[in-house]
């Protein structure tokens, strides 16, 4: 006996559009509904976590960002294309960060706006011991699919975010 899936808010909307697109729009639309409100669940929850260690999302992506980088060290640019910002949000948030202690920038001679951002020992023990507050609150959002089908789902958004970036990247190669 096959049991039926439970509902949700999107199923709500689906089932008001359902005459007004075709299936197979109606299914992207939905997907894209569903994708927005779980990412919003999980970087609400995440955030409520991680308020006690006294430390914002944002920050700790920062740091994951150098800590897993060659010498803890990458330029203002590359953090900027990793975490999808714009070059003034970056200056911005590492400044906060360098006014904690958790990082150090260091200005090129020859252009000021040359910027690299090293981790500092403060940073990355901070960061080390949130992660694993981040990792079970992920664990325990997402545990409602069992982890043979959480894989069959990230092998799925892999292929549409890697065909996302190749389209990016190649609109910026123009």
């Amino acid at each position: 006996m096959r049991r039926t899936p439970r509902t949700d808010h999107v199923d709500d909307m689906v089932e008001v559009l359902a005459g007004a697109f075709d299936p197979e729009l109606l299914e992207a639309k939905a997907l894209a509904y569903r994708l927005r409100r779980i990412s919003h669940w999980l970087e609400t929850e995440i955030k409520r976590e991680l308020a006690p260690h006294e430390i914002e999302l944002w920050e700790l992506e920062l740091l994951a960002c150098l800590i897993r980088a060659p010498h803890q060290r990458l330029t203002a640019g590359e953090l900027a294309r990793q975490m999808q910002l714009t070059s003034g949000a970056v200056s911005n948030r590492v400044g906060r960060l360098e006014a904690k202690g958790w990082v150090l920038r260091d200005f090129a001679l020859h252009d000021r706006r040359s910027v690299t951002v090293t981790l500092t020992e403060e940073g990355r023990s901070r960061a080390l011991r949130v992660f694993a507050t981040k990792t079970e609150t992920e664990l325990r959002l997402l545990s409602a699919l069992p982890p043979e089908r959480r894989r069959r789902v990230n092998d799925d958004l892999r292929t549409v975010l890697s065909d996302l970036e190749a389209g990016k990247d190649a609109v910026g190669a123009r």
